[in-house]
């Protein structure tokens, strides 16, 4: 990892940055504080305290952020770029839980620094991500001092929990071709593509390739979608769209 500056870090913010090989982008200023609308709040001598005792970290796009069985020393917040939270089972079979964008915080990074918990899923940087990283130290400082940092950690942990019991709603009661088709949409660039093998799709999904490869290969027959190695570009996106909506009307 490249330092770009001197600076004391303490050891828990040490090992982060070992374990991890970030690159550090040491930022003395309080703008990105801003970008949090929960920490504008925060007075300034508390404000102080957090850009003191915090760094902004830059990763490369395929890093594991975090892994099953590491220690959650730092609390991540995303200035740029999107990390993906997914938990393989015993099988080998992986389940997509959620992503983390930038203006956001892990709530599964925030549930193990409360528990004193490992992590219990994959953390993976899906683009090149920029991030504050919040030694625990800190973390515990700021918590046991300001209610406004408590309700910045709890307003986004209770966020994320009600994104998770709707992901299990889906899982549960809709219809795959319904599920298919709503990733589809939002996974898809300015120019209507998505980048993404089969293989992938069925993790975001929590389902079988398979499964994926016949809802897509029905889709294309009806002229939703074209497929290529490792795209599937929407042809059809209104009708996509009807599928998705006739779906929430029922």
């Amino acid at each position: 990892m490249k330092q770009r500056s001197g600076g004391s870090k303490g050891a828990n913010y040490d090992y982060w940055q070992r374990s991890r090989g970030n690159r550090v982008v040491t930022e003395h200023s309080e703008e990105w504080i801003d970008r949090f609308a929960g920490l504008k709040r925060l007075p300034p001598d508390l404000r102080a305290d957090l850009v003191a005792g915090s760094r902004v970290v830059s990763v490369p796009a395929g890093t594991q952020v975090f892994a099953p069985g590491q220690s959650a020393d730092n609390l991540l917040l995303l200035l740029q770029g999107t990390v993906r939270v997914q938990q393989k089972s015993d099988t080998g079979r992986e389940v997509f839980l959620y992503r983390v964008h930038a203006g956001e915080s892990c709530v599964l990074t925030t549930a193990c620094m409360l528990a004193f918990e490992e992590y219990s899923a994959d953390g993976i940087a899906e683009t090149e991500v920029t991030a504050v990283a919040i030694p625990r130290a800190t973390f515990d400082d700021l918590a046991g001092r300001s209610p406004v940092f408590r309700e910045f950690i709890f307003k986004a942990y209770s966020r994320r929990i009600t994104d998770l019991f709707t992901l299990i709603d889906d899982i549960v009661f809709q219809r795959m071709d319904v599920r298919l088709a709503s990733r589809l949409l939002e996974l898809a660039d300015h120019d209507d593509a998505v980048h993404a093998t089969h293989q992938v799709l069925g993790t975001e999904l929590g389902t079988a390739r398979e499964v994926v490869s016949r809802t897509l290969a029905e889709f294309q027959r009806r002229g939703w979608v074209e497929q290529s190695r490792g795209e599937v570009r929407l042809v059809g996106r209104p009708a996509l769209e009807r599928l998705v909506r006739s779906a929430g009307e029922r």
